[in-house]
């Protein structure tokens, strides 16, 4: 990616590599399964009478980067730049959960009516599965609450959802209070998980 700043083009990674420490700021581009996603942050004006940016994304362990070009009808916050780029993960997200619990890329691209019938109809069974996870997310308070609760399960999940609904329409030989137990059991575990993920992400990261 080369991009003009006000001089000669360059390449994105030149114009990064050139910026002084006091160009990158910490923040999190939204929580993720492990915790806060933190990276550092830099953004630079690019075009003139307009709100364009280049917004460029750093891995502190890594030092990887990622760039992204913005455009916004008014001038914003790196705060809400960094938003809008953490947002991108959900999309990402969801295409992840639709190809692991309803077979969106199970199928053999052969004709373009059977591919959209099959499309639609895993997005179709992921947005109930969605849709009934989201019945069982508490409000952000009682999550926070939740969260805290060492002995308490993380609320139901799309695949432990999914893994219940398969036991009902293909009972296992186990009884539904076995099979309850076990879903107890996983979601508490995955909980202490999570914590232990939030307590040391948090822990390492600044406050501010």
């Amino acid at each position: 990616m080369r991009i003009n700043h006000g001089r000669a083009p360059a390449r994105a990674d030149t114009v990064a590599g050139r910026l002084p420490a006091a160009a990158w700021h910490r923040q999190s581009a939204g929580n993720g399964a492990k915790g806060p996603r933190y990276y550092d942050w830099a953004w630079i004006h690019i075009g003139t009478g307009s709100h364009r940016h280049l917004l460029i994304r750093r891995n502190r362990s890594t030092g990887e980067l990622a760039f992204y070009l913005c455009w916004s009808p008014t001038e914003v916050p790196l705060a809400e730049l960094v938003r809008v780029a953490g947002a991108r993960w959900s999309v990402e997200e969801c295409f992840q959960a639709a190809k692991s619990q309803v077979g969106l890329d199970h199928y053999q691209v052969r004709h373009w009516t059977s591919w959209h019938r099959h499309i639609t109809l895993a997005m179709l069974a992921l947005a109930f599965l969605t849709a009934l996870a989201a019945d069982a997310t508490p409000t952000p308070a009682a999550d926070a609450h939740h969260l805290a609760r060492s002995r308490d399960p993380i609320t139901l999940t799309v695949p432990e959802i999914r893994h219940l609904l398969a036991a009902v329409f293909n009972p296992p030989a186990v009884t539904a209070t076995r099979l309850l137990h076990w879903s107890n059991w996983r979601r508490r575990h995955q909980a202490t998980a999570r914590r232990s993920h939030y307590r040391r992400r948090t822990s390492d990261e600044p406050a501010g």
